[in-house]
């Protein structure tokens, strides 16, 4: 891995990280503004619970060393989470203003996985030979 790639995976892993720990606190302790929000895209406000809880293990699983496969779920459970939140601001006619930092999160998402060390992937095996 070259000193540039991990420069990228860095600075789009904290990023990541402090974004996703920082939405989940405000979820996690239901401020008055997430709460509105969250109901006024239709959702139950207990929803606000799982989606803190998830962000904060996500981001854990994703700093910690080691664990690539628990990486993997973390990347992909994060990229589905922020993708329905996309959906979401979309089918709900909500401004480019609340619409990008969901965009902003899924980019984050993908260049972190993308510039992940070896040592954070799996080892992919080819059983074709």
């Amino acid at each position: 891995m070259t000193k540039t790639n991990k420069i990228i995976y860095w600075i789009a892993t904290l990023w990541l990280s402090l974004g996703m720990t920082s939405t989940g606190i405000v979820q996690l302790l239901r401020m008055k503004g997430e709460v509105e929000f969250i109901l006024d895209l239709g959702y139950p406000d207990y929803f606000l619970t799982l989606l803190g809880l998830t962000k904060l293990l996500a981001v854990v699983a994703i700093l910690i060393p080691r664990f690539p496969l628990l990486k993997e779920w973390a990347y992909a459970g994060l990229f589905f989470m922020m993708s329905g939140a996309l959906y979401s601001h979309i089918a709900h006619h909500n401004t480019i203003k609340e619409i990008a930092p969901v965009m902003l999160l899924l980019l984050l998402i993908s260049v972190s996985w993308y510039f992940r060390p070896m040592d954070r992937k799996l080892i992919s095996v080819n059983f074709s030979k």
